[in-house]
């Protein structure tokens, strides 16, 4: 007979999974350089790396999946973008902020008070349609290449958001990323744990410096080792573990050029800038794995126009709140994202609604079919690019 399979895992994160105590564990350890032979240095726990850190590309990746996965969860590689290719980027995102500008209008932000910075929500986009010769040198950078292959495979989708934190911009509060991260607080224990688990190995988060970035201007809050706490998308939303991260995280000076990459579940933040003079312009890549989609192109506005005289009839006939979630979530696109976060955004909340939840309220409303069909074109044209 076969042996029975043992429990190694939770299936669930409970209460008793968001303990101080046990995080407080996990991230108070010592980086040892020793662990790490590619690295050149570790500074406030974090592994440092030179831009051609080693001849044997295998070897290297194969410790930066250690060192973002078990290790600190955070390494910085100096003089990673070239500086001439940086100032040209730069000049391009500063022309593209003056339109934002003349433009008017308020830019969210995920997890910053709306207008005190400045935001290029798809800034990779921008940039290409703005400066094509720029875009392709800046991205061209192998060093991006190296990391991205490393946590995510041979093929990776690059999206990135430019954040310039003015003079007396405030610090962020810690949080993780993509996806799990932007998740309501109230759904997240609705997803089983193996998904914690898997929600950082989809994406990358990344930093480029696009100017120097001493302590006094704010560079990013880090919390090195966070990102093994299995409850951490739980528990990042609660007091004591905010303040934790104030009395506990690490902020590196960065010179023009550097980069830093981090596990997405690495409790990180913006820090304050406190300097009189500093533009602490930086441009925050999220990479994607290209895995991330259904099989099947749907169109699902289409299906939800189609499906909801018969969804308002069901709930007109008594059927349960569950009942109708189920038939919505098999209709209509349950994430908010991807979207145009110009015209779609995050003002208020960690993300705009979903097309799930804008088909639940309309049934909570009992809106008839023409005045969900406004709707649901006006989201639709908002996540256009």
């Amino acid at each position: 007979m076969a042996a029975p399979l043992t429990r190694s895992e939770p299936e669930w994160i409970v209460e008793s999974d968001c303990s101080l105590r046990d995080f407080q564990a996990q991230v108070t350890r010592a980086t040892d350089l020793a662990d790490y032979p590619h690295a050149v240095d570790v500074r406030s726990n974090v592994l440092v790396y030179a831009a051609d850190a080693g001849a044997d590309r295998r070897a290297l990746q194969s410790e930066l999946i250690r060192a973002l996965t078990h290790g600190p969860g955070v390494v910085v590689f100096e003089g990673a973008f070239d500086h001439g290719v940086l100032d040209r980027a730069s000049a391009a995102f500063d022309d593209i902020i003056a339109a934002q500008h003349a433009a008017g209008g308020a830019v969210g932000d995920h997890f910053g008070k709306t207008g005190a910075n400045d935001r290029i929500w798809n800034a990779a986009q921008k940039l290409a349609l703005h400066a094509p010769e720029v875009f392709a040198q800046y991205y061209s950078a192998d060093t991006l290449a190296l990391v991205s292959q490393a946590w995510l495979g041979p093929r990776y989708q690059v999206t990135s958001q430019v954040n310039v934190v003015n003079p007396g911009g405030a610090a962020q509060v810690p949080h993780r990323d993509y996806h799990l991260g932007f998740v309501d607080a109230d759904q997240l224990a609705d997803y089983p744990a193996h998904l914690h688990r898997l929600s950082p190995a989809l994406t990358l988060q990344g930093a480029v410096a696009h100017c120097d970035m001493p302590l006094e201007s704010g560079p990013t809050m880090l919390l090195p080792y966070s990102q093994g706490f299995e409850a951490g998308y739980i528990a990042f939303h609660r007091p004591e573990f905010i303040d934790f991260f104030a009395a506990h995280q690490v902020q590196l000076p960065l010179h023009k050029g550097d980069a830093v990459f981090f596990n997405p579940a690495l409790y990180h933040g913006a820090g304050q800038n406190v300097s009189a003079d500093i533009r602490r312009m930086a441009n925050l890549l999220q990479i994607s794995s290209p895995f991330g989609r259904a099989m099947e192109a749907l169109d699902r506005t289409a299906m939800v126009k189609a499906v909801y005289p018969a969804l308002l009839a069901m709930k007109r006939a008594g059927h349960t709140d569950r009942v109708l979630a189920n038939a919505v979530n098999a209709t209509a696109e349950g994430y908010a994202f991807p979207t145009n976060l110009d015209s779609d955004q995050p003002i208020g909340s960690l993300a705009p609604p979903s097309q799930v939840d804008t088909v639940l309220a309309a049934l909570a409303a009992e809106l008839n079919p023409d005045e969900l069909d406004t709707i649901l074109d006006q989201q639709q044209e908002r996540r256009i690019p």
